[in-house]
Formats: C-alpha cells, structure tokens, sequence
C-alpha cells in the first residue's frame, strides 16, 4: 500500500468554504494517466492538482489539473492551491514558485496574505454564438467572444450584474452544445469592476464556484473596455470568492487568497 499527502485548500477565498475547493497531491513522479483521472474522481472536486518536482533548472515543480472526468489545459484556482502548499508545507522558505503546465511556465510569488499568478493574456475576440446558445443561457448574451483558451470556451458579456447572480441557464441545454463551457460576466457593483459565473458541462463541471483561468480572458476584455489596467473582480456563484487582476502586455496577474482546509493521506494499492 502507498501512502501519499494530499491537500484540500479554498482558493481565492481568506474564509474556509468560501472560493473554490482544489485537491493538491505532491508525488515524486507522475502516476498512471488513468490513476491520476480515478483519483481526481473520486475527490469530485472541480480540480485536482498533481505536482512533480521538475527536473529542469528553470522549473520547480510539473503541475497537471484533472477533473473528475478530464485533463484540462489551463486552470487557476488549483495552481493558487497548489502554491499555497508549496509555501506551507514543502518550502516554506521560497517566496515564489515556477511550475511548468500544458499552458507553459506559470510563476506564483508569495505577497504577504496573497498569492499572485503570472498567466498568460487569451486576448478574446468577437464571434458568433452557436444556435440555441440564448435558449441554454436563459437569457440573450448582448456579445459573444472567443474566449481562446484552448477548451472551445465562450466568453458571453451582459448588461449588469445581476443577471449574472440571477441566471439559471439550462442544464441539458448547455450540455447539448458541447464542447462548449460558458463564462459569463458584466459590469460589477459595489467597487467592483466585472463580476462572473461560470459553466463547464463539457469537463463535469455544471457551475465552477471560482475560475481563475477565466480571467485570463475576461480581465483583457474589461481592461480594454474601461480603459484600465488593474481591476477587481468577483465570481458571483454560490460560494463566491475574490480576484485582483493586473493585465501587463501578454500576461495577466491573478491574485487571490488561499485557506487549507484539510489534509491527510490517499492510500493506492
């Protein structure tokens, strides 16, 4: 029988069970694709989180995120997590951590309470919206864009914030336009410059609680759109969490806070 640590901490989030849950599981070595899947289902949280000590001089450690029915290619609230143990328990004494990702290299530099992720800027563009798109939302997107992050996700902009605290789109409708997953956001309120949700069917994700990833997407567009560089935003879903955003160039600066709220031991045969 193996044992090995894993990690349950609330990203972007200074509150047990606020933000967005990840499992984080420091191995020595990558296990089975197939065993990393089953261990990511049978966590059943939106993400867990595989971190490997890199061999490479210019990287700390090989970061992958699964959910309980896919890989994915880019996500944000599981590499805060992530950082957020290899501060805590495996080094404490690093201020910054290089993880390398199917996305490419992603910093994490340890700020006093915060933890600020260095992301890549998906720069969206306008397109048109697949057919039925507005019937599956509940509601008509006033624009739609690509939101570029290599999972065929849509960017849908509204009016105002609370249509997007009041939407209920449709489930079997959403997943019927797979692979499609759905960020939706509009002006915030309150201090807030852009507020979300977001929806993923297509990777087991009917509602994802907070999406750091998504931001790499809809932070340039709000940037461009009120003519400012650092803006701050919140993710209105039922958990709801916080994120301060810095578009710089071709990167974009996610940070957000971190709370462990578990810990122990997966046993594999």
């Amino acid at each position: 029988m193996r044992e090995l640590p894993v990690y349950q901490v609330d990203a972007f989030t200074n509150q047990p069970f606020g933000g967005n849950p990840a499992a984080v599981c420091p191995l020595p070595a990558f296990l089975d694709d197939g065993l990393l899947q089953n261990i990511a289902l049978e966590n059943n949280l939106a993400e867990t989180a595989f971190i490997v000590p890199s061999a490479s001089d210019d990287v700390d450690y090989e970061l992958r995120w699964f959910t309980p029915s896919i890989e994915v290619q880019l996500c944000g609230h599981a590499t805060l997590a992530s950082a957020h143990v290899v501060f805590r328990h495996l080094h404490p004494d690093w201020e910054m951590v290089r993880f390398n990702t199917a996305s490419g290299l992603m910093t994490v530099v340890h700020a006093g309470d915060f933890l600020e992720m260095d992301f890549p800027n998906l720069h969206p563009k306008p397109m048109s919206g697949p057919e039925g798109l507005a019937e599956a939302m509940g509601a008509a997107p006033s624009e739609v864009l690509d939101a570029n992050t290599g999972d065929d996700d849509l960017l849908l902009v509204y009016d105002n914030a609370q249509t997007i605290r009041t939407l209920a789109p449709d489930p079997l409708k959403m997943a019927a336009l797979s692979p499609y997953g759905f960020i939706v956001t509009a002006p915030g309120d309150d201090g807030i410059d852009f507020v979300s949700r977001c929806f993923f069917p297509n990777k087991g994700i009917p509602e994802d609680p907070v999406t750091g990833s998504a931001h790499c997407a809809a932070a340039p567009y709000w940037a461009q759109r009120l003519g400012k560089q650092e803006l701050r935003a919140k993710q209105v879903s039922a958990r709801g969490g916080d994120l301060w955003l810095k578009v710089v160039g071709d990167r974009v600066k996610i940070s957000g806070q971190a709370v462990e709220v578990m810990r122990g031991t997966l046993l594999l045969p």
